[in-house]
């Protein structure tokens, strides 16, 4: 599982991820399932355009990929609700990272001659999207943006990718959050783990404040909303990774 650092933070210093502290909570903890206890490990990604471009997320996962029985990249999405993200796309749409770089491009990587405009999650979204993991509603995420063939301008589809397509936007947008789900999924198809290896992206909840702590200027750090959501959220993925390592394959 890996998580990401808080952003955001020249408009509010107090912004938290709930991605990050997930995996910070859940790092080496055990679940049990059908078959057995089951440890978790975790990665913690920057929000950076160039360290992804350096290859990182390829670097951390590799060794571990044709090991695991399942992996998920986890980011903020958004308020009130999961989702699991069914398609990711190769293009970055330029939102300022944590140094303040913006990248508007194709995902750069290894061999672009072989890289495609999508990836799809393997996750059984069916058997997560189903169950009665916690109080947020999780949702299976199919839309997508994108250049249809033939196309000039991008086009939204909320069934996801048409032939031929060019991608402007997966399931998780166009930002670094999208960009981890398709450099994992690339990576597992090119390990040949596509058929094999459960694996996709989860968006959270916004991690919020209480009403009446939402000015940086004169709220606190935290507050017994906050600390509720947070916790929350943790246990929700927890179940949701559990749920998934019960379920069978994605169909």
């Amino acid at each position: 599982m890996t998580g990401f650092d808080p952003f955001t933070l020249d408009a509010d210093i107090r912004i938290s991820n709930p991605s990050g502290a997930t995996a910070l909570a859940l790092d080496g903890t055990v679940i049990r399932t059908a078959d057995g206890p089951a440890r978790i490990e975790t990665a913690m990604f920057p929000v950076r355009w160039a360290d992804f471009a350096d290859g990182s997320v390829e670097r951390a996962l590799r060794p571990y990929l044709p090991k695991v029985d399942l992996f998920t990249t986890v980011s903020q999405g958004r308020v009130g609700r999961f989702d699991v993200e069914r398609t990711n796309g190769a293009w970055r749409g330029g939102y300022p990272d944590n140094d303040n770089v913006s990248r508007t491009e194709t995902v750069p990587v290894a061999d672009p001659a072989s890289q495609p405009q999508w990836t799809s999650t393997t996750l059984p979204y069916k058997a997560i999207v189903a169950a009665d993991t916690g109080r947020f509603p999780v949702y299976d995420h199919t839309e997508v943006t994108e250049i249809p063939a033939g196309g000039t301008g991008p086009v939204v589809r909320p069934d996801g990718p048409t032939a031929g397509s060019t991608a402007r936007a997966g399931g998780g947008g166009n930002y670094l959050s999208n960009e981890i789900a398709y450099r994992a999924t690339l990576l597992r198809d090119r390990l040949g783990l596509h058929d094999s290896l459960p694996g996709g992206h989860i968006h959270t909840p916004v991690l919020q404040f209480g009403a009446g702590n939402t000015d940086p200027a004169t709220g606190t750090i935290t507050d017994p909303e906050f600390v509720r959501n947070r916790v929350d959220i943790i246990a929700q993925v927890r179940a949701m990774v559990t749920v998934a390592l019960d379920a069978s394959p994605v169909d």
